[in-house]
């Protein structure tokens, strides 16, 4: 469960193709003894969100075609609800033989865990309100402001089907969680994303900051990380995927410290890359990194020259990220903080996590040794693009099988 420094989320001007996005501002922090908790100055976890006022593009993209399952493979169709998206969305793209990697230079070795929700909603679940949170910190589950987009997009206005009983819990002192979430309306298709969810009571209305709707068939790309603007359950650790003795067949995602993120003010994508379609607001104070490859949107991936026995890597858990990583590699979506890196991890997987091991993930000393040295070992693929996601040429896995359902 992630804890952050809490601040001010922020927005400023990002143009993307004409059109303004919001650039949601997120530093984290994981447990800490309460003298380091003094050092980080916890004081301005009551902010409001009034300033948010750019719009977001929501992206619906049309269903698979025939014609998409020619970038398929073959193999047990996949369910969407534990692999979704497009076969060639860069969450389920492998890494490929033709792959530039340069060096990372991360320095932090600290694992924990950014929480992401995945809710299926049916028709017969109740209909709520959505409203803007009203501070970043506690207290998010108070007042009535509406979503701030649905000025440009009134579907970000609209009620929206939420189980009765779900609740999402609101932030406290030393806890105060990104909450990234995706809600599948009962159509079966669209996702509606938001960042700062948050729901303290069943049947209560819905708290979070609108990021837009995405298609669960198309590329999913997009959704609520707030820094990269980047999808909220793509490259998830999703249940089971770190305890079966299946591979993990997917890319991950990764929030690293924004001490190691480059900003280059003389760039067009100041502080991201694609697939990321924006940076952090204050990215240009936050990111203090001197590695050009390195930012929001980067793909890190360990060189195929590198084995879990040459890493000495002794976990499962430990065994199965390194695995992902070099055949899949994860994104970069958000700026941690400070001096740690959190694996996205959707909730019921946390949940399953410390339950089965009766160990939460950051408190697992042998994976966190073993987290350790596959950071030190991990590089950027930076001849990661549209027309050669993962760095082109023959991928390292099959590709994903189409979607049954």
């Amino acid at each position: 469960m992630i804890i952050f420094d809490p601040i001010t989320l922020s927005a400023i001007n990002h143009i993307l193709n004409t059109t303004s996005v919001i650039s949601v501002s997120n530093q984290n922090q994981l447990s800490l003894s309460l003298t380091q908790k003094t050092k980080l100055e916890l004081a301005n976890s009551s902010k409001k969100f009034s300033h948010l006022t750019k719009t977001i593009t929501p992206i619906l993209i049309a269903q698979t075609t025939t014609s998409d399952r020619s970038k398929c493979g073959r193999g047990q169709l996949r369910d969407k609800y534990t692999q979704p998206f497009a076969c060639d969305s860069i969450w389920n793209m492998p890494i490929g033989a033709n792959a530039q990697y340069v060096d990372a230079q991360i320095s932090s070795t600290r694992v924990g865990v950014d929480t992401d929700w995945f809710i299926i909603t049916q028709q017969s679940d109740p209909a709520v309100p959505t409203y803007m949170p009203d501070s970043w910190g506690s207290g998010r589950c108070t007042g009535f402001g509406p979503q701030q987009q649905a000025q440009w997009h009134p579907e970000a206005g609209e009620p929206l089907k939420v189980p009765y009983n779900l609740i999402i819990e609101d932030a406290k002192e030393y806890f105060t969680p990104n909450n990234s979430s995706a809600f599948l309306k009962p159509d079966g298709r669209t996702l509606v994303s938001f960042n700062v969810t948050t729901r303290c009571y069943q049947g209560a209305p819905l708290y979070g900051v609108w990021f837009g709707e995405q298609d669960i068939y198309g590329d999913g790309i997009y959704g609520g990380h707030g820094g990269s603007g980047m999808s909220s359950i793509g490259g998830s650790i999703r249940k089971g995927e770190l305890l079966n003795n299946k591979p993990i067949r997917h890319a991950l995602k990764i929030d690293i410290w924004g001490k190691w993120l480059h900003y280059n003010p003389s760039s067009s994508t100041p502080g991201y890359r694609w697939p990321a379609r924006l940076a952090d607001s204050n990215a240009a104070n936050q990111y203090q990194g001197s590695n050009p490859a390195l930012v929001l949107g980067s793909l890190l991936a360990i060189p195929p020259d590198i084995t879990a026995k040459s890493l000495g890597l002794t976990s499962k858990a430990g065994k199965k990220i390194f695995q992902a990583m070099q055949d899949y590699g994860a994104y970069v979506v958000d700026d941690a903080g400070w001096d740690y890196n959190y694996l996205c991890v959707e909730r019921s997987a946390e949940q399953e996590y410390e339950a089965v091991t009766g160990y939460h993930m950051d408190g697992d000393t042998a994976f966190q040794a073993d987290f350790a040295k596959i950071i030190a070992a991990v590089k950027v693929v930076d001849n990661n693009e549209p027309n050669s996601i993962g760095g082109g040429g023959t991928p390292r896995q099959p590709l994903a099988p189409p979607i049954k359902n």
